[in-house]
């Protein structure tokens, strides 16, 4: 146990009386006893007479007497001795009381205890450096000193009693720590006596509390020294947790039996109420311990932190909150110049703290972790001005990047021109990049005045104030932002612009360009003090309270500070909103952006925007939020090509559905394969007239849909349509719900290309979209076109183009041969032909006799090995006349026509044949069947 070095008030020792000898037994007196025997024989002898022989008995009664009276004597001198002995142990027992009162004051003033300070609040924070911590009172050796007494058993008591000190403050060195060993109830109390011995003692500053204060600690979240962040950091560990590594001071308290913390040489057992054992440095004492019930704790905290805002200039904690409204009550920010932007945000120390947006700006920086109260500071600020500015003055546009939430107490207040969130990332980018269009009509508001900036008079425009929480995460999702803000930044001083960036972190967040034209910086508590040095300077902003006792504390730096100043930031509530929205004026703020597209337009409401171009037609309406203006969206033969893709119910098909229905001449590719093939063969050969529409229709799907070599080429026909259709004059209109390979060749002839919605990012992008314009939400015909986002006007109803079946072929020649597998198909259009007249045979009987067939129709019919085989028959009916080659028997055309192109494609399984006449290239035919085929007849 720490002795504490004191001494009494009085140096000089105390003396105690011997302790009485008695003195030697006196001799015998032999002299005088025989001188009256002597006498008395002299006497008888003289006298004769017997009687003198008397005198001979006072010789033993004098030697007897003597030695009576000088017992006697000696018994006198012993109880005198006796009691001068008992007095003057009296005085020395009297004067050692005094001494230890004296000396236990002086050591109780030295290391005083909670008892102490209640007693002597004058004493409180007088402690200077972190020395012993007083654990309970005790007995101690005392610096009282005795001399004399010896043999004396009671001056022995009165020495023992003299050299140990009852009621004495027992102290351990508080950087050692301290364990409190007990029950709950118990040991929390005592913990909680230490903890308060060691605020009373050192003032906030000297002593910081650190670490979590949950439970039964959260007490200490009152305590000034929680959010103080410099001195000696005392940390107040429950059970079963850990001691903070940084912790210079650790008051612990675990429950019987557990393993004891390390880092806590004392450790204090609570045996009873208000009695302990304490064991440090293998001693052990018992003490009379302190114990503070919770209540009283608080109480104490509470004061202290009164007193810390008094006399430190330390605010309130989170415990006893700073509100607006008693600021805004002391009139805080009532006389300010005209033109500028005062508002109150909170206290340094005890005074209001005002900063100005402009005098001090003209934009501001926020930074705080999560939890440090970076919100609530937005939100006072902004209702702060609001009291005390018409919205004819100031507006504020407000995004919440950090769930959406944030700000929705102010959304009825007038000044407030718009709430923009991370919920809807389309309406916030376009809403941030409006406020370029919003920079140009300042300017030219201020140029007609003939003003300089909107400081003149003549200017009659509010201030616009844009407070972003969490700018990092509005980065993230929309990086190409951050040159809207440099701008903004930039040039918003002279035309009454202001940016108000919340952020958790600003190193590596906000670009030096921007960073730069931010003077005003207000840093809540932050992790990392490459932050605090980023924007304040100094790496105080880290050294912050974490906790509920930091939630709130900030320092502020202004352009004329040469160092941050602590403020505690005051928060608002709904009396203050209140206030705000009576403060409105009579006028309504203009919203810096337009509405948002509709998500449905009707062609009719294109149409009554205004005239239409000549030989225009019309698409939609574009939303231009950098200019604040939403024109309505055309296509022209000048466009040449335009190339609309989506995903699945996107509305592709109705923007080609669209412009189809308002195009004085189209051609729109059918759906069936076979017409297909023959518009394309046809559009090749012949460009469409010039003022012609012509609509290509699921251009990825043609891309699978056809065997390879017909696919390679239609798709080199394609490429000739696209083309020649431009140069011709005509505008190509096609969609695509993909990209393929194929798809992505031809798209290179479209100057202008439709992006509709795709259900993915991946998609969006692997069309040719930008990642960062993706928008989940967006309805059927949104688009971006031309780097705006469009919405596509509904197509008008209208009715589908049929097509009339086309009749089965018969032959009509004398001579036809049909190259055709057996097969039931077959089979049945043969009997068809037959039954019409025509004679069918084989090539057997057909070569053995020729001439028994020349009368009327006649069909030469047989399996492409039978016709190789009669090559002479197969060379005469290829040159002279009528030749049917099936499509099952495709693979052997080009060997028995010597057909070197590509055929009419057939849709497979639909009774097909190619006719080639005399020699001429083949044409498609329908053979019959039962179905009666009901598509086109022939084509080339």
């Amino acid at each position: 146990m720490d002795d504490v070095g004191a001494t009494t008030l009085d140096d000089d020792p105390l003396t105690l009386p011997p302790a009485w000898t008695a003195p030697a037994r006196p001799p015998l007196p032999v002299v005088a006893a025989i001188v009256p025997v002597v006498g008395a024989v002299a006497l008888w002898l003289v006298t004769g007479s017997v009687f003198t022989l008397w005198f001979a008995l006072l010789g033993p009664l004098i030697a007897a007497a003597t030695l009576l009276d000088a017992r006697r004597a000696s018994r006198r001198d012993g109880r005198r001795a006796s009691v001068e002995a008992a007095r003057a142990r009296d005085r020395v027992a009297a004067a050692v009381v005094e001494r230890h009162d004296a000396e236990r004051a002086q050591l109780w003033l030295r290391h005083p205890d909670i008892a102490h300070f209640d007693a002597r609040e004058d004493d409180v924070w007088r402690g200077g450096p972190v020395g012993p911590i007083v654990v309970g009172a005790g007995e101690r050796s005392s610096t009282v000193r005795i001399t004399g007494g010896d043999g004396d058993p009671q001056s022995a008591a009165v020495r023992r009693s003299a050299a140990r000190l009852n009621g004495a403050p027992v102290a351990v060195p508080a950087e050692g720590g301290v364990v409190v060993v007990g029950a709950d109830i118990l040991a929390a109390a005592v913990q909680r006596a230490l903890v308060l011995q060691l605020c009373l003692a050192h003032a906030p500053g000297d002593v910081c509390v650190v670490g979590p204060c949950e439970g039964e600690s959260a007490w200490a979240q009152d305590l000034p020294h929680r959010a103080a962040g410099t001195g000696a950091r005392l940390a107040i560990v429950g059970p079963g947790c850990r001691v903070p590594a940084d912790a210079d001071i650790a008051i612990a308290r675990c429950r019987p039996g557990d393993p004891l913390p390390p880092r806590c040489a004392a450790v204090v057992t609570v045996t009873s109420p208000g009695a302990a054992r304490v064991e440090h440095a293998g001693e052990s004492v018992d003490v009379e311990v302190e114990a503070v019930s919770l209540a009283q704790a608080r109480a104490v905290a509470v004061r202290l932190a009164a007193r810390a805002e008094h006399s430190l200039g330390i605010a309130r904690d989170a415990s006893a909150p700073i509100t607006l409204a008693e600021l805004r009550a002391e009139g805080a920010a009532g006389s300010q110049p005209d033109g500028g932007l005062p508002a109150v945000i909170g206290r340094a120390g005890t005074a209001p703290f005002i900063v100005d947006l402009v005098q001090d700006g003209p934009h501001a920086v926020v930074a705080g972790v999560t939890g440090s109260g970076k919100s609530e500071l937005l939100i006072t600020w902004i209702l702060s001005l609001c009291a005390t500015r018409s919205a004819d003055e100031v507006t504020f546009l407000l995004a919440d990047f950090k769930g959406g939430t944030a700000f929705d107490a102010l959304a009825g207040v007038p000044h407030v021109v718009g709430v923009i969130t991370d919920l809807d990332g389309s309406g916030a980018r376009r809403a941030i990049e409006s406020l370029r269009a919003e920079l140009r009509r300042r300017e030219s508001t201020i140029a007609a005045a003939g003003a300089r900036d909107i400081l003149d008079p003549r200017v009659r425009l509010p201030r616009l104030v844009v407070v972003v929480d969490e700018f990092a995460a509005l980065l993230a999702d929309h990086p190409e932002l951050h040159g809207v803000f440099a701008d903004l930044a930039a040039r918003g001083r002279a035309l009454g612009i202001h940016l108000v960036l919340g952020t958790q972190r600003a190193a590596g967040v906000i670009r030096d360009n921007l960073l730069a034209n931010c003077p005003l910086r207000l840093s809540l508590r932050v992790t990392d003090p490459t932050d605090s040095r980023a924007l304040l300077g100094v790496d105080d902003a880290a050294l912050l309270p974490g906790g509920v006792a930091g939630r709130g504390s900030a320092l502020v730096r202004r352009a004329a500070d040469a160092q941050p100043v602590p403020v505690r930031i005051a928060l608002s509530g709904p009396d203050d909103v209140a206030a705000a929205a009576l403060r409105g004026g009579e006028g309504t703020s203009l919203k810096p952006w337009l509405p948002e597209l509709p998500r449905q337009v009707l062609l009719s409401e294109l149409a009554a925007r205004g005239p239409v171009p000549l030989r225009s037609l019309l698409l939609g309406i574009a939303d231009e939020p950098e200019r604040q203006r939403q024109p309505v969206v055309v296509l022209s033969p000048a466009d040449r090509a335009l190339l609309v893709l989506g995903g699945p119910g996107s509305g592709v098909s109705n923007v080609l559905d669209l412009v189809s229905a308002q195009a004085p001449r189209s051609i729109r590719m059918p759906a069936d394969g076979e017409r297909v093939w023959d518009a394309v063969t046809a559009l090749a050969e012949q460009p469409p007239a010039a003022g012609t529409l012509l609509v290509l229709d699921d251009l990825d799907a043609l891309a699978t849909r056809f065997p390879a070599e017909y696919g390679h080429a239609l798709w080199e026909r394609l490429d000739t349509v696209v083309r020649r259709a431009g140069e011709a004059g005509a505008l190509v209109l096609a969609g695509a719900h993909r990209v393929p390979g194929q798809v992505a060749r031809l798209a290179e002839l479209f100057p202008r290309r439709l992006l509709l919605p795709y259900p993915t990012r991946m998609d969006h992008a692997a069309a040719g979209g930008d990642p960062s314009s993706f928008d989940p939400a967006a309805p059927a015909g949104r688009g971006r076109l031309d780097g705006r986002t469009i919405q596509v006007a509904l197509s008008p109803a209208q009715p589908r183009e049929t097509h009339a079946a086309a009749e089965p072929w018969e032959p009509s020649a004398r001579l036809t041969g049909v190259v055709a597998r057996r097969s039931p198909s077959s089979r049945h259009a043969l009997a068809v032909w037959q039954a019409s007249g025509a004679r069918v045979c084989g090539l057997d009987e057909y070569a053995a006799d020729p001439s028994a067939t020349a009368d009327g129709r006649v069909v030469l019919t047989g399996e492409p090995e039978d016709w190789q085989r009669h090559w002479r028959v197969l060379a005469d009916v290829r040159g002279d006349h009528d030749l049917v080659v099936d499509t099952s028997c495709a693979p052997e055309l080009r060997v028995l026509v010597g057909f070197r192109g590509v055929p009419p494609y057939c849709e497979p399984g639909r009774g097909r044949a190619w006719l080639m006449s005399a020699g001429a290239d083949p044409v498609r035919i329908v053979l019959p069947a039962p179905d009666s085929g009901r598509t086109v007849g022939a084509s080339r």
